[in-house]
């Protein structure tokens, strides 16, 4: 399937096959399961668009060189420091050197001119499974909690009715699809929670989706529904079969739901595989001073990753920032679905720097301009509403550069990725983008963080890089067929409507 709708220059590449059925047989199975929407025609030697005629070619292996040139490099390193026209050197996977002029003989050029340069978006909490559903529930709530507007609401409709007549081939192409999505719009790295783990094979589905991507994954382990249902049995098999080693593009950690009665002894066996751990914690759940309890039992630390830790009590928060607990916020749904007011100053004002994170699809666009700024505005609105209203002592307001951090640099320390990715660091992984500055709705440029975070959109991604390798070249996925990925998707989303008995409201 993916040669077809990525090309001949997939995964493959740069990832060994992984044991048990190859993924070929898999992704047959998975195409013909799909239905004739899905049969896929294009030769495989197809690459996409003309635009691609002047793309680098083997970028990402050996010690294939290229020298970003003459770009606004915002490196989030402050040991490096940010250039207003500057160069970013790549060989193979890693960042060589960045700097102004740059001297790098046989280096292919790369002309970054008019555009800024930085590191790639990382995604902490993102349901990658749900992309069939895109909208369907973008006027919904979390749950039906008793009050007004909660009949049509996340819990019963996409967890508990749509969610388990899913397939292992309709969670791999809706990853697959979710992933090259937000490649396209500059989101590197994803933390992906899919809880759709019915059997192994969906599990199976979900980790090939990510591989064939070629983006980079923190792999959240976690049940689905049925009988299929094997967890947390099947960690072994994971683990030796497909996270075997540490330098590659996916790594794995534990889900522990805080919902559910044993997630104690599932919290205890990440720890003794080393694995990090990631939950939701809702207050509106019944969760508002349960970490408290947690934090008596001596189980919180900075393997745990919360996301939301909306409506919990302040000794909850005190807890968390005494143990080193990582917060991932998903303000624009936190907001819409009654999760509760997104905790961003009860974070800060204890020191914690929150990641941001996109959840689900079905309700919100998961590109991260619309994080960052959703994120950048409400917190200044609720600070500038106090000084209105004659409060002294105020926090701090938020600045761009502040939640470009949070978007990079907490990212990467949330998804335990730190060593590798987050800033142009040489030395680290080259995870990078490059954002047009130069185009009509930002031009002319006159402050980099203000622009990225005030002014630009996924219009404005002109180019990614994953660990060396170019995945976007001038506006376009490299070798990714969309018209059979979106009849992929398509076909995949009448079948799981259909099955479910759920209407499809297109007004």
């Amino acid at each position: 399937m993916c040669q077809k709708l990525c090309g001949n220059n997939s995964i493959h590449d740069q990832e060994p096959a992984k044991p048990g059925a190859s993924r070929r047989q898999f992704l047959a199975v998975g195409a013909s399961a799909l239905g004739a929407a899905a049969t896929f025609s294009a030769p495989a030697s197809a690459r996409g668009p003309a635009e691609h005629d002047d793309l680098p070619r083997h970028t990402g292996t050996g010690h294939r060189r290229y020298l970003l040139k003459g770009g606004a490099v915002l490196s989030m390193d402050p040991n490096v420091g940010d250039f207003a026209r500057g160069d970013v050197l790549v060989q193979g996977s890693k960042i060589i050197a960045v700097g102004p002029n740059l001297h790098a003989p046989g280096a292919t050029i790369i002309d970054a001119r008019g555009m800024i340069v930085m590191p790639g978006f990382v995604d902490t909490h993102h349901h990658q499974y749900q992309t069939a559903l895109r909208s369907f529930l973008s006027d919904g709530l979390l749950a039906d909690d008793g009050l007004p507007h909660g009949e049509k609401n996340y819990l019963d409709y996409i967890h508990s009715t749509i969610t388990p007549v899913f397939r292992p081939a309709d969670a791999f192409i809706a990853v697959l699809a979710s992933s090259l999505s937000q490649l396209d719009a500059g989101v590197t790295t994803v933390v992906d929670t899919s809880q759709v783990g019915h059997t192994p094979e969906h599990t199976d589905a979900v980790i090939e989706a990510l591989q064939e991507s070629g983006r980079r994954a923190l792999f959240v382990y976690s049940p689905g529904a049925g009988p299929g249902n094997i967890f947390p049995n099947d960690l072994a098999r994971l683990q030796s079969g497909y996270f075997s080693s540490s330098d590659q593009l996916l790594t794995l950690a534990m889900g522990g739901e805080l919902f559910d009665p044993a997630f104690r002894d599932y919290w205890a066996i990440g720890r003794q595989n080393g694995l990090p751990i990631v939950t939701h914690l809702v207050g509106g759940l019944g969760q508002q001073t349960l970490i408290e309890q947690l934090d008596s039992e001596g189980l919180l630390g900075p393997d745990l990753e919360f996301i939301h830790a909306s409506g919990i009590s302040a000794g909850s928060w005190q807890a968390i920032a005494d143990a080193g607990v990582n917060v991932s916020v998903a303000a624009p749904i936190e907001m819409t679905m009654r999760h509760g007011m997104p905790p961003i100053q009860a974070a800060l004002d204890l020191g914690v720097q929150p990641s941001l994170s996109t959840d689900v699809e079905c309700t919100m666009t998961a590109d991260f301009f619309t994080q960052m700024r959703t994120v950048f505005t409400l917190q200044r609105a609720l600070i500038n509403e106090r000084a209105l209203a004659g409060e002294t002592g105020l926090p701090e307001l938020l600045t761009c550069r502040d939640v470009i951090r949070f978007a990079t640099i907490e990212g990467a320390r949330v998804a335990q990725l730190s060593h590798k990715i987050g800033t142009l660091t040489p030395g680290k992984e080259a995870d990078i983008i490059l954002l047009r500055a130069d185009a009509i709705n930002v031009a002319p440029l006159n402050n980099v963080p203000g622009a990225v975070v005030t002014l630009m959109d996924r219009s404005n991604v002109d180019t990614v890089i994953v660990a060396g390798r170019i995945r976007k070249w001038r506006g376009h996925l490299v070798d990714v067929h969309m018209h059979h990925l979106r009849a992929a998707l398509e076909a995949s989303r009448d079948y799981i409507f259909d099955a479910a008995g759920v209407e499809r409201e297109l007004f």
